[in-house]
Parts: structure tokens; C-alpha cells; sequence
């Protein structure tokens, strides 16, 4: 039986030990992907690659959409600091829309148990 690569996602969370030396609370966000550890005894199948694959479709589609919108709305931006603080909310944002997306896409396949 092969182990899950899914599993390798939860080291990500190690960063949020960051959080604690630069007292950034921002980075404690990353501590939820310690989650992905307990995939590490679902069994690495077809199906699950499958269904790894909707979901990151998903969360891949999701960047697509939000970038560039993001990216036309900061270009209507006249000051330089307002770009920076909206830029950077505005990535943070996008980036947990993504994971959220990934994760409830991965946990509907994977409820509903079809290849369709």
C-alpha cells in the first residue's frame, strides 16, 4: 500500500511556528494544516488521485478567477501604501479561499464516493 502524499501538506503547519518568534499572528493561520496529517492512513488509490485532482481543478479555478480581479481592482489605486496593504490582504485572502476551496471540494468527492 502506498502512503498518501496528501499527508506531506501537514508539515506546512510547522511554519505557523514562526508566528511565535516574529509575532506575526497572521501565521498561526498555518497551524490548520497539521489536518493533513490525518490523511496519512487513507489509502492511496485511484480514486483518491481523482479526486485529488477535482479539487485542486477547483481551488485552481478559484486563482484564476480571483488574480485578476484582484489585480483590476488594486490598478484603480492611486496611493502606493493603500496598494501594499490591499495587495497583501488581498493575497492572504485569496490564498485561504483557495485551501478552503480544495478541502470541502476533497471532502465532497471523497463523501460521495463516485468517478463521475
Amino acid at each position: 500500500m502506498q502512503k498518501n502524499p496528501l499527508r506531506y501538506l501537514g508539515l506546512i503547519g510547522i511554519l505557523g511556528l514562526l508566528g511565535i518568534i516574529t509575532e506575526n499572528t497572521g501565521l498561526f493561520g498555518l497551524f490548520g494544516f497539521f489536518g493533513f496529517f490525518g490523511l496519512a492512513r487513507q489509502r492511496n488509490d485511484e480514486m483518491l488521485r481523482h479526486n485529488l485532482a477535482r479539487a485542486g481543478l477547483n481551488a485552481f479555478m478559484v486563482s484564476l478567477i480571483g488574480f485578476p480581479a484582484a489585480a483590476t481592482i488594486i490598478s484603480f489605486i492611486d496611493s502606493l501604501e493603500t496598494v501594499v496593504v490591499v495587495l497583501v490582504n488581498t493575497f492572504a485572502v485569496l490564498f485561504v479561499i483557495q485551501i478552503l476551496t480544495f478541502v470541502i471540494s476533497f471532502n465532497l468527492y471523497e463523501k460521495r464516493g463516485d468517478l463521475s
